[in-house]
């Protein structure tokens, strides 16, 4: 399962169906879960957790340093769940101390050809991030967000549930979950719709969502009025909690 062209370091750990392709680097304080298939052309630096059933494509970079002129070269790490596909050149670096100490990744996602990841940055579950979308340092996405291609993110923003950014969006401030945004500087554009339709949600939730992001949107409220108001109506609308909670854990300001 291991090619011979291949350089594993002797400290890394790899389960014993774990495959590495040829000219792929494994390097020290590396863990390899089960099912793992790490193609030609990989460099994987420690120290960096893998979980089950993931899928590295060739001339990835997974678990370097960061470029932060902050970091002296401190022990921190990288960790991803299982069942992620990191496709063709994507880079993804470790965290800092000034954050996290850590870069996270879930599970199920899909890292498109030359996605960046920064430092300390949060990716939940069920995420896509198409080809060239670029996460600067500290960013948090919530579970089945898609980030379309070159979608760039500025550092410490936070991407909510279920939202949905256009092609080549510039994202400088949080996104409330089912939100879509487009556009440099990007702009909020209506609710992600046929995304929550795709993943059950029902009609009368789909109704609330829409009601909810005209009242955010549409009425001149400030922001903690409208939370308020939402948390009325969340009463008789449990979809509306998902909302809410990333309009409270907004530290940049919502994209307008």
């Amino acid at each position: 399962m291991i090619d011979s062209r291949a350089i594993i370091h002797p400290s890394a750990k790899l389960a014993s169906d774990v495959e590495v392709g040829p000219w792929s680097i494994i390097g020290p304080d590396v863990e390899i879960g089960a099912g793992t298939v790490i193609a030609s052309h990989v460099i994987v630096k420690g120290p960096t957790v893998i979980g089950k059933n993931n899928r590295i494509y060739q001339f990835s970079s997974v678990g370097e340093d960061t470029p932060d002129l902050k970091y002296k070269g401190e022990p921190t790490r990288l960790v991803i769940g299982d069942n992620n596909i990191i496709r063709e050149g994507v880079t993804i670096h470790r965290g800092t101390i000034q954050d996290r100490h850590e870069t996270t990744i879930g599970n199920h996602n899909l890292l498109m050809a030359y996605v960046h990841i920064g430092h300390d940055s949060v990716i939940g579950n069920h995420c896509i991030l198409v080809n060239n979308t670029a996460l600067a340092g500290h960013v948090h996405i919530d579970d089945w967000a898609i980030l379309s291609g070159f979608t760039l993110v500025h550092q410490f923003c936070k991407i909510g549930a279920h939202s949905f950014s256009g092609m080549g969006t510039a994202i400088g401030k949080d996104v409330p979950a089912y939100v879509m945004v487009n556009g440099s500087p990007a702009e909020a554009k209506s609710v992600n719709a046929e995304g929550l339709r795709r993943r059950g949600f029902t009609s009368e939730d789909i109704t609330n969502i829409t009601k909810a992001y005209k009242l955010i949107y549409r009425r001149g409220l400030t922001l903690d009025e409208a939370i308020a108001e939402l948390e009325q109506m969340a009463k008789t609308s449990n979809a509306l909690n998902i909302l809410i909670d990333s309009l409270k854990s907004s530290s940049r300001g919502i994209v307008r």
